[in-house]
C-alpha cells in the first residue's frame, strides 16, 4: 500500500514487468480495499441512509429508483470492482499503441482502483464523516466532487506507468479511455 500511495503507476509497471516478490497480488488487494471501503461507507459513514434521505426528499418517482440510487451511492467500490474488466477494455483500446495485452490492463486497472480506493479512504471519507450530519445534499456534492479528481489521478498513474511517453499523449489517451467508459455507460 505504501508503494501504491507513493508511486502508483511505477508499482503497477514493476508488477507487470515481473517484479512480483515485493508486491501484493493486485486483484486480491483490490478486493480487500473495496471491502474496507464498503464497510466504511455503509457502517461508519452511513451513506446509504444519507443518500436514501436525499432521494426521498427529492421525491423520487419510485421506491425502486430510490433504493437503486442509494445502493449505487453506498457501494461504489463494489461497483467499480465489478467494472474493472470494462475499464481494462477501455484503457486497452486507448493505450493500444503502448503494447500491453488485455490481462495486463486488468492488472493495471486493479492497481489504479486500489490507488483510488486508498485515496478515497484517506481524503474523501474523512471529509464525508465530518459533514455526515449536515444535509444529504452536502454528502452528495462531496461525493460528486470527488469524482472530478479521477481524471487527474488517472493522468498521474499512467504518467508513472509510462514515464517515457509525453504527458500530452498520456492526457489524450486518458481522455479517450474516459470517453469510452462514458460511452459504454450511456449504451448500457
Amino acid at each position: 500500500i505504501k508503494n501504491i500511495i507513493k508511486n502508483p503507476g511505477k508499482t503497477a509497471r514493476e508488477f507487470i514487468d515481473g517484479n512480483r516478490v515485493n508486491h501484493y497480488k493486485p486483484i486480491l488487494l483490490t478486493f480487500v480495499l473495496s471491502g474496507i471501503a464498503t464497510f466504511l461507507t455503509y457502517k461508519v459513514l452511513g451513506l446509504r441512509e444519507i443518500m436514501s434521505a436525499y432521494y426521498e426528499n427529492n421525491h423520487m418517482s419510485s421506491k425502486f429508483a430510490n433504493d437503486l440510487l442509494s445502493f449505487l451511492s453506498t457501494y461504489t467500490s463494489i461497483l467499480m470492482l465489478a467494472l474493472v474488466p470494462f475499464f481494462a477494455l477501455a484503457t486497452k483500446i486507448a493505450f493500444k499503441k503502448y503494447g500491453h495485452n488485455y490481462f495486463e490492463h486488468i492488472v493495471i486497472n486493479s492497481y489504479f482502483l486500489s490507488f483510488y480506493t486508498i485515496f478515497s479512504i484517506i481524503f474523501i471519507y474523512p471529509i464525508l464523516f465530518i459533514f455526515k450530519n449536515n444535509s444529504p445534499e452536502t454528502s452528495l456534492i462531496i461525493t460528486q466532487l470527488s469524482m472530478l479528481v479521477v481524471p487527474i489521478l488517472l493522468v498521474w498513474f499512467f504518467k508513472e506507468f509510462y514515464p517515457e511517453k509525453k504527458l500530452k499523449n498520456i492526457i489524450i489517451n486518458v481522455l479517450i479511455s474516459f470517453g469510452l467508459v462514458i460511452l459504454g455507460y450511456l449504451l448500457l
